[in-house]
Formats: structure tokens, sequence, C-alpha cells
């Protein structure tokens, strides 16, 4: 946070001296240390910060893969031959114990080719898919693993 204080503080100003850096350091300092001292921040959560804007962009990568996985998927059905396609509506749970984590998992599917998320109340999902085959494995997917990790990061006391 600290670096970020000193970064803002630099963008801020326009330009780049040594004055402007010496001053930008001794500001920055204290207002982290009045950060540190008053409003309850801490080195643990920096480090919470950064171990989970890492998993962020680690999730958006997956979630990119996964459209385009979905999206070769969808590109084979409709160009074969034969209709072969069964549709179905597939309900299920999930731990996540935030709304964020669960309306995140949602819009990551209704994002994927091929699948809607058309119910979550709590921890209940309904996903519509084009294929029967895209609902294998919906409930413990890639994007449900790692919400969970970055679940548990955040939480009070959690793990980086």
């Amino acid at each position: 946070m600290l670096l970020f204080l000193f970064l803002v503080w630099i963008v801020f100003n326009g330009r780049i001296t040594l004055e402007v850096c010496l001053l930008g350091i001794v500001i920055s300092s204290a207002v982290y240390w009045f950060m540190c001292k008053f409003m309850g921040y801490s080195g643990k959560t920096d480090r919470k910060i950064v171990v989970n804007s890492i998993r962020s962009i680690r999730y958006i990568i997956e979630l990119v893969w996964q459209v385009f996985l979905a999206n070769v998927m969808v590109v084979k059905l409709v160009l074969s031959p034969r209709i072969n396609i069964k549709p179905v509506l597939v309900f299920f749970k999930t731990d996540l114990k935030t709304d964020l984590a669960r309306v995140t998992l949602a819009n990551s599917i209704t994002l994927t080719p091929g699948t809607i998320t058309v119910f979550l109340e709590k921890d209940v999902y309904g996903v519509h898919c084009l294929d029967i085959g895209m609902a294998d494995g919906i409930d413990e997917s890639s994007f449900v693993q790692m919400l969970r990790k970055m679940e548990a990061a955040a939480a009070p006391g959690g793990e980086a």
C-alpha cells in the first residue's frame, strides 16, 4: 500500500524530481502510518490484496480460456451436419460464502457460451446448458475452486 500511495503521489504531481520523490516518500509514509494506527490496516492486509490480485488475474485468464473452449464446442454443435443437442436445466449447490463470489460464479457461467445462469438464490444455482455435455462437473468447475481460494484468502485470519 505504501508503494501504491507513493505512485498516486507521483501521478497526481505530474513530474518526477528529487524534491517531489522525497516529499512523496514522507507524505506516503505518514498516510500509511495513519492507516495502520487508526484504521486497522496492516502488512497482512497488503499481502492479502496482492495475493487476491494475482488470483483475480489468474481467474480472468481461466475465464477467457473457458470461453474459448466453450466457443469451440458451440461451433462444433452449430456446424454439425446433424443437430443432435440435448438441452438441460441443471440445479446445483455451492459452498461459496460471499455474495460477491456467488455472483461472480453466476456471471462467469453466463459469459461462457452455451450456458446461462437462470436462477440463483443463496447457494443454489439453476443453469441452462445447450447440451448435456456442458453440464458435466459444473458444480466443481475450475471457477468454483478458484473462487473458494480467493474467499479463503480474503477472510479475516485467512491464509494468503
